[in-house]
């Protein structure tokens, strides 16, 4: 029998539904958890879709793991990871079953003694330094009053980051301190509820509405900029070994505080050994990334952050060691690995649609790999409707052409994945 992978996820992001299809293709049977309109619906990989309630998330999720019955959970963004550690620290309110509960979450995430220290920035980087790993100062800000105190030790330029946000959302760099203290007050102050209506009306997004209601401030940390060029890591690790792994340096990004839209792969002794060192010392399980700066004059990695979920490439699967889905199913399975085709040998990586969205005319959709997925050709479609929908960068007259070489076979008939609508009550 498959082993079942849920996938829980937040937000609408195209990268969760690309691992969906990985994780598939890899020989798990996929389940999802995710907001109305999740581009996985247009996969046809999932079994069940499970609708997720921003306002009752912890009773969705145990919900979805009591019907499921999933042998692991891939968290696919920051904030279901925090939710899923919640999950298991309040797991007797929510499981008739709370061993079993208990015992899933640790096998997919790793030691619960590493859920304070990867949902903090700044605990992170305390951890971090302690290893011997090197990292920019860093030092979490309580409040405005300690702000110039902070500004002093570390100073300028300097970033600003809030606890709980991903792709770059709640960054911001300050070069002075009129800087500095404007982009904290936008970063501690909890969303307003405006925006939070909006983006669940529009957006089908829940997730800003019980921090909206609840005027929840997130933490915010201030760190040392390192003046060099970003990269970053995806490691499958399992109790706290690496199993296969991606790294790659940042070449183009959505804008200064944003993904990455196009990637090279490369080796880097320092990074691995980070990344190792991490998963080690912190018990890890799962899937996992890392965000580094590589210093402009020495070629220094220094370790600037975690990622506690699946990230944008997991997907991949460039041969021995980096395929990450191929690992993910012989450690949850038992069973030896068995590794997909590789997807190019070109080391230079257009991600789509990220690259495609910010300029479509840029050269490294020729020069590079451009990671269509081909195979699922209503997701191109909804990847492309999405962005002609989000982006400035639209043209009319442009569009994303599949290679003469590939040809698609004859589409099988439709098969759409069940919802499964849950009566969430109250979080």
């Amino acid at each position: 029998m498959k082993p079942t992978a849920l996938i829980v996820t937040t937000t609408n992001w195209v990268p969760t539904a690309r691992l969906a299809v990985a994780l598939a293709n890899a020989g798990f049977k996929i389940e999802v958890v995710c907001p109305s309109g999740h581009p996985v619906h247009e996969t046809r990989v999932a079994g069940r879709v499970y609708a997720y309630r921003g306002l009752a998330p912890l009773q969705c999720l145990a919900t979805a793991i009591r019907s499921g019955k999933p042998d692991v959970v891939v968290p696919g963004d920051d904030l279901a990871t925090q939710q899923l550690h919640r999950l298991y620290a309040e797991r007797t309110e929510y499981s008739a079953e709370p061993a079993n509960l208990a015992a899933l979450v640790e096998r997919s995430l790793g030691l619960p003694t590493s859920f304070p220290i990867v949902e903090s920035r700044a605990a992170f980087m305390d951890f971090a330094r302690e290893q011997g790993i090197r990292v920019p100062t860093t030092e979490t800000v309580c409040s405005a009053d300690q702000l110039p105190a902070t500004l002093i030790h570390v100073g300028f330029p300097i970033v600003l980051k809030a606890d709980g946000t991903s792709g770059g959302l709640g960054v911001r760099m300050a070069r002075t301190s009129t800087e500095a203290q404007s982009a904290f007050q936008k970063l501690q102050a909890p969303p307003l509820l405006a925006r939070a209506i909006k983006r669940t009306l529009v957006d089908h997004d829940t997730t800003l509405l019980s921090a909206a209601f609840l005027r929840r401030r997130p933490e915010v940390s201030a760190q040392a900029f390192i003046a060099g060029h970003e990269a970053t890591s995806t490691v499958v690790c399992w109790k706290g070994s690496v199993l296969a792994s991606l790294h790659f340096e940042v070449l183009r990004k959505g804008d200064a505080a944003g993904h990455a839209t196009v990637v090279r792969l490369i080796d880097h002794p320092e990074i691995e050994s980070a990344s190792e060192k991490v998963v080690r010392r912190l018990g890890l399980s799962g899937v996992c990334g890392f965000d580094f700066m590589l210093e402009a004059n020495s070629g220094h990695a220094y370790l600037i952050e975690i990622n506690p979920r699946a990230t944008q490439v997991g997907h991949l699967t460039l041969g021995p060691g980096r395929d990450l889905p191929a690992a993910l199913f012989a450690a949850v399975s038992g069973s030896p690995i068995r590794l997909a085709a590789p997807v190019t040998d070109n080391e230079t990586i257009a991600l789509f649609p990220h690259e495609w969205a910010r300029d479509p005319q840029s050269e490294f959709l020729r020069t590079g790999y451009h990671d269509v997925p081909w195979e699922t050709p209503e997701l191109v479609h909804a990847c492309m409707r999405r962005s002609k929908r989000e982006t400035v960068w639209y043209s009319r007259g442009e569009s994303v052409r599949q290679p003469a070489r590939h040809k698609h076979p004859e589409e099988a008939p439709a098969k759409s994945a069940s919802t499964v609508p849950l009566d969430c009550g109250t979080d």
